[in-house]
């Protein structure tokens, strides 16, 4: 049965690696494992250890903490932010292209989406 904590941290793991465009196998080959264990890790299937947290987050250039962002305080039990909207992978995909774009075109088009969203 998977823990609440393990799934969350499996999903900031796949949340980070699609943002920076790495692939499971690529991960994989810089933490030195097998690309199902991380699709296990993402799932929340298999608990990642403290050492392999280590290594997966400075192969993806982020700091441990970064993996239990959104989880509830310690007074409840632990569980993921419902309506998290970075979990969803069009999200995810907007603001990837998004950030593709260059800046002065990237200020046109918040400056749209702004508008369009005032008028919906």
């Amino acid at each position: 049965m998977k823990h609440p904590v393990d799934a969350h941290v499996g999903k900031r793991i796949r949340h980070r690696r699609w943002m920076v465009g790495m692939t499971q196998q690529q991960l994989a080959d810089r933490v030195g494992i097998k690309f199902q264990q991380i699709q296990k890790y993402e799932t929340g299937m298999n608990r990642v250890s403290a050492s392999r947290l280590w290594d997966v987050a400075e192969a993806l250039g982020v700091a441990i903490s970064f993996f239990f962002e959104g989880l509830e305080g310690a007074d409840e039990a632990p569980r993921a932010v419902e309506g998290d909207m970075m979990a969803d992978k069009e999200a995810l995909e907007l603001v990837r292209s998004y950030y593709a774009i260059p800046e002065a075109q990237r200020r046109r088009l918040f400056d749209l989406a702004r508008v369009l969203s005032d008028a919906a």
